[in-house]
């Protein structure tokens, strides 16, 4: 299912040169454990999961990420040029840490697309060299299932060469309860409409205890992981995610990540992990404060060392930062994401960060902190860049 370049099957996790030289680097490091284990291509423990969030020793973390990124990748740094669609911000749930949704069209704020200002939304920018269309809305209370699969059908007609990244799990457990249909009959219809794989949003974090207090109402975790694991079985890739900085405790992220690990081991159908940084403007959790840079940094580092079967740990510039993302590629991130352009959601919770990034933006950014820019389409096979 995932292209060749993607496999990491076969890969070293530390090789003896990079373990040597971390322990001349490092020889009082706490880290040393971490690298006995990388060394042996053995996967993290919970145990050592945890160590890497409550160790001091930044650098040493650093350099164990790099050079997991380093043996899975060497210099290459993967981009897509892309276009957001979000149809809609009416959404059923009430998500403490939302800044998206709004429950009524009555309220200001919300809207709803039409298809023909899907359509056409897609029509302005496909020209410019976009191959993935990326789609997410809310849990829209009232929309027919031909609205969904007609944008699809529609968007694939018109567009046959863009693949299309289209709808989280969460809105796919929606549609099967709304429209009494299965997992495996949603996502079977909406692959023959032309879906071509799946974004990661959703997962926030794993642990019954915080969603019970930060997302009660949307799919529970099992739900999200079964969504996933179904669509594997129909050869449909996708992506995963982890909102991190509100309640959830340095165990949690860890067991969430695990679970992301041993479903990995089962399907092989994940191309990629975001860390998705929570952002604290407009939502029902602005007491807490949003991470900062070195707290971003070294998600992206663990993130690396602890999911050693999945191709590549995306640093999302909308989140990130720009310069948080540029850096991250030292941290262990193989991807930036793309051009995005008009990205709703994490600008409504008050990301900073610019609507669109062009081609030589990404491309200079890249190479500024001496990686070698890579152009893909959505399911990470290698574009020519004109």
């Amino acid at each position: 299912m995932i292209a060749d370049q993607l496999s990491v099957k076969d890969k070293s996790f530390l090789t003896t040169e990079q373990y040597n030289t971390f322990t001349c680097l490092f020889p009082n490091t706490d880290l040393l454990e971490i690298a006995d284990t990388l060394k042996a291509n053995k996967p993290l423990s919970s145990h050592q999961g945890i160590l890497l969030f409550e160790t001091s020793d930044v650098y040493a973390l650093a350099f164990l990420a790099n050079a997991m990124r380093t043996n899975y990748h060497g210099k290459d740094t993967w981009y897509v040029i892309n276009r957001h669609i979000n149809y809609s911000n009416l959404c059923q749930e009430t998500c403490l840490f939302c800044s998206f949704s709004r429950g009524t069209l009555n309220t200001d704020e919300a809207y709803e697309m039409n298809l023909e200002t899907v359509l056409k939304r897609a029509e302005k920018d496909v020209p410019l060299g976009v191959s993935e269309i990326h789609i997410v809305g809310g849990n829209h209370p009232s929309l027919p299932w031909s609205y969904y699969t007609t944008m699809l059908s529609e968007l694939n007609k018109k567009f046959p060469q863009v693949g299309l990244k289209c709808f989280t799990a969460v809105e796919i457990h929606h549609f099967a309860k709304r429209f009494n249909k299965s997992y495996h009959e949603i996502l079977q219809e909406l692959k023959d409409c032309g879906l071509s794989c799946m974004p990661g949003g959703g997962a926030e974090i794993f642990s019954p205890r915080v969603r019970n207090k930060i997302c009660r109402t949307k799919a529970t975790a099992d739900q999200w992981l079964e969504v996933h694991r179904t669509a594997h079985e129909l050869n449909i890739p996708t992506n995963a995610t982890m909102l991190f900085g509100t309640i959830e405790t340095h165990k949690e992220r860890i067991d969430h990540l695990i679970r992301l690990r041993e479903l990995q081991d089962k399907s092989g159908g994940f191309l990629t992990f975001i860390p998705l940084v929570y952002h604290n403007e407009n939502n029902r959790l602005s007491q807490l404060d949003s991470p900062g840079s070195m707290e971003k940094l070294r998600m992206i580092a663990i993130s690396r060392l602890m999911l050693n079967n999945f191709p590549h740990i995306k640093a999302y510039w909308v989140m990130m930062g720009i310069s948080v993302a540029m850096l991250a590629q030292k941290w262990g991130s193989s991807d930036m994401d793309g051009t995005v352009i008009e990205e709703k959601i994490y600008h409504m919770a008050g990301a900073k960060t610019p609507q669109v990034l062009t081609h030589d933006n990404l491309v200079s950014f890249i190479r500024k902190e001496g990686f070698a820019p890579r152009l893909r389409d959505n399911l990470y096979q290698e574009l020519a860049c004109n």
